[in-house]
């Protein structure tokens, strides 16, 4: 399953740090706009302690984390839906991607030059949704237009899509996203095929920086005015100092929680970023474990247990009989399979199972 993440944000925000913290992938990162001209990418493991737990239960030969994709986009800048700057190539970079990861600088330096000399959160978070706005607005008027004979034709589909299309432009033309738009069953396929940057769910990672003023430490007026917006616009974020993750990327676990500590960072920001990513793509984890192999598998929320087995191979879904089905908890509080066999705690489940987050399974094909 391949869904990734663009990160996107104004020029010498971090963007770039994150992502070599992220990926322990060196691009490109200077003090000036466009250091990252084409996009990176990098596939990250996703954190999850419930995998190497099930590992040394099952003392396993190899183990295999669940992974996200996140893509690296160069800095946007005002007009860039107007083609200024290299706007062009990253409204296309960012609408290929599943969803967003937007920058936002939260610290004050004098030696990392913002693009618009100043720090503003919220002015940066304006001129980035403004420019995915407009780019937005033109594919729906586009769009409508091209649907003009089709709906003078009195066609279902074209009627629906006319709807849609004029909600979306009301929206879009207040400067709102698309996705505070409320859709149907009919309309959200129509919706998907436009590819709207502003229909893919955002999450906000706050850059801070060890030693720099930090606007979040100091009880600053512009870090309020941040958080009303987010919970006003009831959106996600997380608190990273990239700085830091990008300096401890190469150390062990127990080095990387002394160097936090040290500089002031409790907890790695890398982590819950990564996490909050792999929800908001609406993906879940399953395990399969023994003495080769444990592995997560990733697949999407709601999938049936057919459908979870394509993750594993594609002839599962066709060949699918049934599963045995254990949470990953009671398994590891059972001592072994035998043990949580004989006390029922092994499911059968059939087609129709919902898998849950955490599941350990075993197929029967």
């Amino acid at each position: 399953m391949s869904l990734s993440i663009g990160i996107v944000g104004l020029p010498n925000v971090g963007k770039s740090t994150l992502f070599n913290a992220l990926t322990k992938k060196g691009v490109l990162i200077a003090n000036y706009p466009f250091a990252t001209i084409d996009p990176s990418v990098g596939v990250v493991a996703v954190p999850d302690e419930r995998l190497y737990k099930l590992a040394e239960f099952s003392k396993t030969q190899k183990t295999v984390p669940a992974a996200v994709e996140f893509v690296d986009i160069a800095g946007l800048v005002k007009g860039a839906s107007a083609g200024e700057g290299l706007g062009n190539k990253f409204l296309t970079n960012i609408r290929e991607t599943d969803a967003i990861v937007e920058v936002v600088r939260i610290f004050e330096d004098s030696d990392i030059l913002h693009v618009d000399n100043k720090v503003d959160p919220m002015s940066d978070i304006g001129v980035i949704n403004l420019e995915l706005i407009m780019a937005d607005l033109e594919t729906v008027t586009k769009r409508h237009q091209n649907i003009g004979r089709e709906i003078k034709q009195a066609k279902k589909e074209a009627i629906i899509e006319s709807g849609l299309l004029t909600k979306l432009q009301t929206v879009l033309e207040k400067g709102l996203l698309a996705s505070s738009v409320p859709i149907d069953e009919y309309e959200a396929p129509i919706l998907h095929g436009l590819h709207l940057l502003t229909a893919k769910k955002i999450l906000y990672v706050l850059n801070k920086k060890s030693g720099g003023t930090n606007l979040d430490e100091v009880n600053d007026e512009r870090y309020q005015k941040l958080m009303d917006f987010i919970r006003e616009s009831k959106s996600d974020y997380v608190i990273v100092d990239a700085g830091i993750e990008n300096e401890v990327r190469d150390m062990t676990d127990a080095e990387k929680v002394e160097m936090r500590e040290g500089m002031g960072a409790d907890k790695s920001g890398i982590d819950a970023l990564i996490k909050k990513g792999y929800e908001m793509l609406g993906l879940i984890t399953y395990f399969t474990t023994g003495e080769i192999e444990t592995r997560a598998w990733t697949i999407h929320r709601g999938w049936t247990a057919p459908m979870a087995g394509t993750a594993i191979h594609g002839d599962f879904k066709d060949k699918f009989v049934r599963a045995e089905v254990i949470e990953w908890d009671k398994l590891l509080g059972a001592g072994s399979f035998g043990v949580a066999r004989e006390k029922g705690l092994i499911r059968v489940e059939g087609k129709e199972y919902i898998v849950q987050d955490g599941d350990v399974m075993e197929f029967k094909i």
